[in-house]
């Protein structure tokens, strides 16, 4: 049986320590203890008419976490719609940065195979997002909660750099460290503060084209990133040495079970319909 190359690439979605949400004056509260629904105004709960505002420390943090990933700070950026409906979305699109993101070509630096080899990789762009609100299934019902609806992301996007589980995980370490060296959020992934999705695609040797994509969602502490990481090289695997195809989709994990299942195919993904996002002016930095 052949062996296979593993090619990894990271998107990180990092919850940033502001005082307020992203493009509204509401408490960003970062923890369980308070009571649903409390910090919510018309912008972040998508009241017709309600407009952003962007909050500056927001921007301040991404340019500090931009530094501190050695990355190209662009001084202009602009705000964009991506449109999709979900319970937990109430303004029915979520305002993010598609075409022109704060942060492009950055490098992170981080150390494997207990701390005696350095590895580096190429972050692709970092852009700022507004957050969902929180869905709660209980009792046969769900429950929605917005003090999380606009609460400020960073999605930290990398080149598919990584041949590793092991990598991997220690890159999303060294993220976790710089957030909370450089006071830019808590980084909880069991808290939500820090969430992974992981992109794989196995191939047979490095000069073969890159495989089919798998996108995993959410994953949410390191050792399941691991175990993610494994068990779709061996799902993968599996299906290449019984000639099967791999379909490119996205796959939610289920950790408890060690399996994953399919949410949606990126042939057939619905179209978000990108625009730029009309009531956010371009940021322009000025140094």
């Amino acid at each position: 049986m052949p062996h296979y190359l593993t090619t990894i690439g990271l998107e990180i979605h990092l919850k940033l320590n502001s005082e307020t949400k992203i493009f509204c004056r509401c408490k960003n509260e970062q923890n369980f203890e308070t009571n649903p629904n409390t910090h919510i105004c018309p912008v972040c709960t998508g009241q017709p008419g309600a407009l952003p505002l962007l909050s500056q420390e927001v921007v301040e943090k991404a340019i500090l976490f931009g530094h501190a990933l050695n990355a190209e700070i662009q001084p202009f950026s602009t705000f964009d719609r991506k449109n999709f409906f979900y319970p937990d979305l109430p303004m029915g699109f979520q305002i993010t940065q598609f075409y022109h993101p704060i942060i492009k070509n950055g490098t992170v630096h981080y150390r494997t195979n207990n701390y005696e080899e350095e590895k580096a990789v190429h972050i692709h762009e970092a852009h700022l997002e507004s957050d969902t609100a929180k869905m709660i299934h209980a009792n046969g019902k769900s429950l929605l909660d917005f003090n999380r609806a606009g609460t400020p992301l960073l999605e930290i996007v990398t080149d598919p750099d990584f041949t590793s589980a092991e990598e991997a995980v220690e890159y999303a370490k060294e993220i976790q460290r710089i957030a909370k060296r450089n006071g830019l959020g808590d980084a909880d992934m069991e808290k939500g503060q820090m969430r992974v999705d992981v992109n794989i695609s196995l191939r047979t040797d490095e000069n073969a084209p890159l495989g089919t994509r798998v996108e995993l969602k959410n994953i949410n502490t390191f050792s399941a990133m691991k175990r993610a990481i494994e068990g779709e090289y061996h799902r993968q695997k599996e299906l290449l040495e019984s000639w099967n195809q791999i379909a490119q989709e996205t796959r939610r994990r289920d950790d408890n079970n060690g399996t994953s299942f399919a949410m949606r195919s990126k042939e057939d993904v619905v179209d978000y319909r990108y625009f730029p996002e009309p009531d956010m002016p371009p940021l322009i930095l000025q140094k």
